[in-house]
């Protein structure tokens, strides 16, 4: 998964190599916390989250076929 969200976000910023993943892992929940560059955050949340949004749509997609259930969080 942590893979997936890299390629995903390095593929839609300025600064890839700025870009990256930290994951957390409970019992029951993996959470994908994505840090860009400030400049590129409107580049990955998008108009009105839409591409923050499809984000986590894909990434629960890959989730659900490994049983798992998976968080994205963009931060600062």
């Amino acid at each position: 998964m942590k893979e997936l969200v890299e390629f995903i976000a390095k593929s839609l910023v300025d600064h890839p190599e700025d870009v990256s993943v930290d994951v957390t892992e409970d019992e029951r929940e993996v959470t994908l916390a994505l840090r860009v560059a400030a400049a590129d955050m409107g580049q990955v949340i998008g108009r009105q989250g839409r591409i923050a949004k499809a984000i986590r749509t894909v990434v629960k997609a890959a989730a659900v076929k490994d049983g798992r259930h998976v968080t994205v969080e963009i931060v600062d």
